[in-house]
């Protein structure tokens, strides 16, 4: 059934006011307003600061090859503690728990939506980080490359890592050393992911220092190991059965290094052995002078030079990173210092203590550790 249409209210009559309680009342409108508005503006601060939108705090954040491994979490390391002494920074470490590219890049990925002010980037297979660093690039967060250095597509002008050919050259000479005059046999060489720009030329320079110094050395490989600790020491204890009358094994990774000293001690074998990090076991092996040498990158160094550069030029250049290859250096480790390495290695507050000089000086002089990107190795 159709109800009737409800006819609308009759208007009320509003008798008229004075001109005064008119003003009155729309000064009394206008102070409600402007509280009103107060209240709300004081409210969107609150809410921007509860977001993190505080124009003092920075987002950033690390992503390393892997959390595992000794050589990432020494980067990371230092990277949060760089962070941490500059303050005022929400700082994020992102990485697969074993070395995984494609699965690095997607965390890469997610972590240039979050660390908006600025990203650091470590990997181990570069190709793959090409676009996905451009694109960070093209949004306007500033990327610095970590140890390994950038390709030409990423669009990353900004590198800080170590001269790798000279640290092999290095390791090339504190071979020959330990080895009689005009020395005659194989090196065996090993590196844990070919491609790699920071392992391949570590094992170049070991093997054109020996081809140039040593003459009577044949320099075998390098062969693929790996950085997965379980399949390096498969793939070293395959060398060892295939070449058991070489003068040294060498290998440029993490795990070379624990892995050969096992196996020297497993098998109680003549040769030399040697490699790259400072891991716990690895340390223990230059102690106990079971590897004659570790060749040390000094990661927690680059990776505190690597933050605290880039909160420098988000705070004070408007996100402007300088151009270039930052040289950062390496060191040695025999029996004669290896001790003090260890006290070093006990906590990420002895690390610091231990590099603070070098960091101030590094830092102090930026421009003057810078070389070409080009010529990166």
């Amino acid at each position: 059934m159709t109800r009737p249409a409800r006819r609308p209210p009759a208007a009320r009559s509003i008798p008229p006011r004075s001109v005064a309680a008119r003003s009155v009342a729309a000064r009394s409108v206008a102070v409600r307003s402007v509280a009103v508005l107060t209240v709300a503006a004081l409210a969107m601060v609150a809410c921007d600061r509860a977001d993190g939108a505080d124009d003092r705090r920075l987002h950033m954040g690390i992503a390393v090859a892997n959390v595992s491994l000794n050589f990432a979490v020494e980067m990371a390391n230092g990277a949060k503690q760089a962070a941490s002494d500059a303050g005022d920074i929400d700082f994020q470490v992102v990485g697969p728990p074993s070395t995984d590219g494609p699965a690095e890049v997607q965390m890469f990925q997610n972590l240039t939506t979050t660390a908006r002010d600025g990203v650091i980037l470590e990997n181990l297979n570069p190709p793959l980080f090409t676009r996905p660093a451009a694109e960070a690039v093209a949004r306007g967060t500033p990327v610095v490359a970590l140890d390994t250095a950038p390709t030409d597509g990423s669009n990353v002008t900004f590198y800080i890592g170590n001269d790798n050919y000279q640290l092999g050259a290095i390791m090339a000479q504190e071979l020959l050393k330990r080895l009689p005059p005009n020395p005659a046999g194989t090196v065996v060489v090993g590196v844990p992911n070919p491609g790699t720009p920071v392992l391949d030329n570590r094992a170049l320079g070991i093997k054109e220092t020996l081809n140039r110094s040593a003459p009577g050395i044949q320099v075998l490989g390098p062969y693929q190991t790996s950085s997965e600790p379980t399949q390096s020491y498969n793939a070293w204890s395959a060398q060892v059965n295939a070449h058991p009358d070489a003068l040294a094994f060498l290998g440029v990774g993490d795990a070379d290094s624990y892995n050969l000293a096992r196996l020297r001690q497993e098998r109680r074998g003549p040769w030399l052995t040697a490699g790259f990090d400072v891991d716990a076991k690895t340390l223990e092996a230059v102690r106990a002078g079971v590897n004659f040498v570790t060749i040390d990158p000094e990661h927690y160094l680059k990776g505190y030079l690597s933050a605290a550069i880039l909160v420098d030029s988000v705070r004070d250049h408007g996100g402007k990173l300088p151009k270039g290859w930052f040289v950062s250096p390496g060191g040695v480790i025999d029996t004669g210092n290896v001790s003090d390495i260890i006290t070093r290695q006990s906590s990420p507050q002895a690390a610091y203590a231990w590099y603070r000089a070098t960091i101030e000086r590094l830092l102090a002089d930026v421009p003057g550790q810078l070389k070409p990107l080009d010529q990166a190795r």
